[in-house]
């Protein structure tokens, strides 16, 4: 595994990170939690700029990259629906956007060049997501659990919006003409 994959590949470690200092949120635990986070989500830009930059950009990164990114939004997603800060449904409409792209990308049905990169909807969602996720974990209250809240039904609208412009010009590469 090169650089930018090992990279990756740490993100995994801010799961665990933020999840245990959830276990019993004071307001020093929830600090660490959003901290860990943000360091953890910021490798994201780093990885990636590295593959391009070493010109090291290999299979296993294309297919480690957006999982590690969809496990380390999804654990702290999960933990604020069990702390009752956000709603379940709303992280089910995440959850399934994330795993109907990750199912089309995987499928072999389609050519490769079928499925875009992302784009600026799907750049827009995962920031909008961080920082939603950052403001949510954080001991904040008052305007800023209002800023959260609204920061993450934006992130679920722009989840939804990118996924569905994400699947739409592969659709319309896949089918047979008539």
């Amino acid at each position: 595994m090169n650089l930018p994959t090992w990279i990756t590949f740490s993100r995994l470690l801010g799961i665990p990170i933020v999840l245990i200092a959830l276990l019993e949120p004071t307001d020093y635990r929830r600090w660490v939690s959003v901290v860990a986070f943000v360091i953890f989500a910021g490798t994201d830009w780093l990885d990636g700029y590295l593959a391009r930059k070493l010109n090291q950009v290999t299979e296993l990164g294309k297919f480690l990259d957006p999982l590690v990114d969809k496990l380390l939004v999804m654990a702290p997603l999960m933990a604020l629906v069990e702390l009752g800060e956000i709603p379940a449904w709303g992280v089910f409409l995440v959850l399934a956007r994330e795993l109907t792209i990750s199912g089309w990308r995987v499928n072999p049905t389609f050519q490769k060049d079928a499925v875009p990169g992302a784009g600026i909807w799907g750049k827009a969602k995962t920031v909008v997501q961080i920082v939603a996720i950052a403001i949510l974990l954080a001991p904040l209250s008052g305007i800023w659990q209002t800023i959260g809240i609204v920061l993450f039904w934006v992130a679920v609208a722009l989840t939804w919006i990118s996924g569905l412009l994400y699947l739409l010009p592969a659709q319309k590469k896949t089918e047979k003409p008539s």
